[in-house]
């Protein structure tokens, strides 16, 4: 049994990068483990006001279930991990905003006037895809291939030169503001759409359009998790390693 003695100090962030399945227990409570993953089990229990024994016993749960064990993204290579991220949720984000974007204005035109939170809604994920768009940018050309070259040097294939932006944490701090700012965004766009659970007048593009929100978020959260709590710690780990 996971007991608390050993995992109070623990960071929400460690339990999901060890095991993705841990992710459930987190949702339910509404304890978000992508971009505030960096809070203790002991800090986000005495806000929240939950019996950390309580979530424990659920995380030991879930942890001892036969279902099929989670990925283990932690033991992947970071030039793994980094290709992953851009073949999967970078693509994703892509090829889900435009029909987002054209499904939302959709529902403003139709829907607004009686539902007025479509109008907040659209507006916060019309800011979301222009943010996401630019900070994907920035990963893809300034601090994933930097990584990628200190997995390279790491190997003995090519040296490793001081980038422009000094050290790894400045571009990865950068990135995680902006996690935060998505994060904030769509615990808005939640608050607005009921946990998107459409009213009862709405039509079906309404219910695809909320159900789609929802399962962009859940990628948005698995997305910033990777990033946050495995891909930049090694990052900088990596990072320190050469300077020693």
């Amino acid at each position: 049994m996971i007991t608390l003695q050993n995992n109070s100090k623990k960071q929400i962030g460690q339990f999901v990068a060890e095991d993705f399945r841990t992710a459930a227990v987190f949702s339910k409570h509404n304890i978000d483990f992508c971009c505030k993953g960096d809070r203790t089990l002991e800090e986000v229990c005495e806000k929240k006001g939950i019996d950390p024994n309580i979530l424990l016993e659920e995380i030991h749960n879930v942890l001892n279930t036969n279902s099929n064990q989670s990925i283990d993204y932690k033991s992947w290579p970071l030039d793994l991990l980094i290709d992953y991220i851009e073949k999967k949720h970078h693509r994703y984000i892509e090829e889900k905003v435009p029909v987002l974007l054209q499904f939302l204005n959709k529902l403003c035109q139709v829907h607004g006037e009686r539902h007025p939170e479509l109008l907040q809604i659209n507006e916060l994920f019309k800011a979301s895809a222009g943010g996401l768009a630019a900070h994907m940018k920035k990963e893809e050309l300034i601090l994933f291939p930097f990584v990628k070259k200190m997995v390279n040097a790491k190997l003995g294939l090519c040296a490793i030169d001081s980038p422009g932006f000094g050290t790894v944490e400045n571009p990865i701090a950068m990135m995680k503001y902006e996690h935060e700012n998505e994060g904030e965004r769509f615990r808005q766009i939640a608050k607005l759409s009921n946990n998107y659970n459409p009213p009862e007048d709405a039509c079906n593009t309404y219910r695809v359009t909320y159900a789609m929100l929802c399962e962009f978020e859940k990628d948005l959260h698995l997305h910033i998790h990777l990033e946050n709590n495995i891909l930049f710690p090694q990052a900088i780990n990596m990072e320190q390693q050469f300077g020693s």
